[in-house]
């Protein structure tokens, strides 16, 4: 069984920046596919990146294309999310995802094997 712990929210003015770490254990994370997804209050739980474990392919949702990036170090078992940019829409609980599958299109399409319990970034002046 794989556990995800997520870090790095917080509060950050329009304009700032952010990093998220997922930090996973119990499994082989070098073989797991890893992502992130947020929920904003009233919303639906919405896909926001993606990166390979085969490839290290990143895919994002086009709403933070060119403002995040998302990266793993295998050797620490740890995924981040580097924020800039940020809007008051990026307002949510962030979650780290992880996949067995290797496809980009399993995890985008909520094809999710374990999740983390979520940390709140909330873009605000």
């Amino acid at each position: 069984q794989v556990q995800l712990v997520e870090s790095g929210g917080g509060l950050v003015s329009p304009g700032g920046s952010l990093r998220l770490s997922c930090a996973a254990s119990g499994g082989t994370f070098s073989r797991l596919s890893m992502g992130w997804f947020r929920q904003a209050p009233g919303k639906e739980r919405e896909f926001v990146a993606v990166i390979t474990w085969m490839s290290g392919s990143q895919y994002y949702v086009d709403s933070v294309k060119g403002r995040f990036t998302i990266s793993r170090d295998n050797a620490k078992n740890t995924m981040y999310l580097h924020m800039n940019s940020l809007k008051p829409e990026d307002t949510a609980v962030y979650y780290c995802a992880a996949s067995r599958n290797p496809s980009p299109t399993v995890m985008s399409s909520g094809g999710v094997d374990y999740w983390g319990r979520g940390t709140q970034v909330t873009v605000s002046s």
